[in-house]
């Protein structure tokens, strides 16, 4: 196997940035503009720090010092009755800030508000676990280990949950190839058949949204499909494109690929 290339800098090359657009920043507005938040906002400062906090797209926004995640956490659930934690999970800003951002999505099904904590630690840093506090946390938080290798500590399970336990990097941080690695390329060949069967089988394509128009059964060829094992060495036939067989559900109008229009006004 060759030698794994670290790809640290790949955030910073210009053919990365450029190929995602980034969406603008959603208007923020005060906390004091909510009464409820404003409370909420109020007996957090009480007993934690807070770094910032504003109101965005009809939730708050809270940051705080990831040291205090549990605390603030647990006393959101206990006194101001955000009794349901919805999701949680990290985003990479290390080539921007060395720094992982960590989300917490909280719910008040009684004042029906939803609340953001967010906070943030360095790459060899770890956080404190919630799964105490929230079952939904524990294949979460486990999912953020797997996926950005940010540490859960105290967590009572502490082990890869999609990835084999012996993976080698994170899938979603942005260092991370689209693709896989040399060690994606091989991992499944290695432990199926073994290194001796490379050179037989090839490596491997980790990319699932992938159609090969020229694939073994030209089964894929969406217009011009055939029957397994049809000879096709003198060309492709054209087939006819439906959408529903003949006899297929009744009281349904059949779809006719001629007479469909495509909208060009998205707003419409």
């Amino acid at each position: 196997m060759r030698a794994y290339t670290p790809k640290d800098d790949v955030q910073k090359k210009p053919y990365y940035t450029d190929r995602y657009w980034v969406a603008p920043q959603v208007a923020k507005s005060d906390v004091s503009e909510d009464e409820v938040f404003a409370a909420d906002l109020e007996a957090i400062k009480a007993s934690f720090e807070v770094l910032d906090a504003y109101i965005q797209v009809g939730q708050m926004v809270v940051v705080i010092n990831a040291t205090d995640n549990f605390g603030v956490i647990k006393m959101l659930k206990n006194e101001r009755e955000y009794n349901q934690l919805s999701e949680l999970s990290a985003i990479d800003w290390l080539a921007q800030e060395g720094k992982f951002e960590v989300f917490y999505q909280m719910l008040s099904m009684s004042k029906r508000k939803r609340l953001r904590i967010k906070c943030k630690i360095g790459e060899k840093e770890s956080i404190e676990s919630v799964e105490k506090l929230f079952r939904s946390a524990d294949w979460s938080e486990r999912e953020m280990y797997d996926m950005f290798g940010i540490v859960i500590n105290n967590h009572p399970y502490m082990k890869r949950i999609l990835m084999p336990d012996d993976w080698e990097g994170y899938p979603l941080r942005k260092t991370y190839p689209l693709q896989g690695d040399e060690f994606a390329q091989w991992y499944e060949v290695d432990k199926i058949f073994g290194k001796e069967a490379r050179e037989i089988i090839g490596p491997e394509n980790r990319d699932p949204a992938r159609v090969d128009r020229y694939d073994t059964e030209r089964f894929s060829r969406l217009g011009h499909e055939v029957p397994r094992g049809t000879d096709i060495t003198q060309g492709e036939p054209d087939t006819l494109i439906q959408y529903q067989e003949e006899g297929g559900a009744f009281m349904i109008e059949k779809f006719d690929a001629q007479k469909t229009v495509t909208i060009s006004d998205r707003d419409r």
